[in-house]
């Protein structure tokens, strides 16, 4: 799927700024266990291990990163559909 085509869909936001490892990770995984696979999140997180962790999260659950974008003081905002 490409952007523009999950741009009609609902995107929901999980925010783990200043939150350190385990937290960010233990975060999206409370706040999302209850969501349909194909959801979208916008995951925030500032972290400096938070993409390393991120990317074996996805390993282990089949979620995919779509894109990563760095915003403002360091916080990376990572989109992810949920598998």
């Amino acid at each position: 799927m490409t952007e523009q085509s999950n741009a009609h869909k609902e995107v929901h936001q999980v925010d783990a700024v200043g939150l350190v490892c385990p937290l960010p990770i233990l975060r999206l995984k409370k706040r999302t266990r209850d969501l349909p696979s194909g959801t979208l999140v916008d995951f925030l997180a500032d972290d400096p291990s938070g993409r390393k962790d991120l990317q074996t999260l996805c390993d282990l659950t089949g979620h995919r990163i779509e894109w990563v974008r760095e915003e403002e003081a360091g916080v990376l905002r990572y989109r992810i559909c949920l598998a």
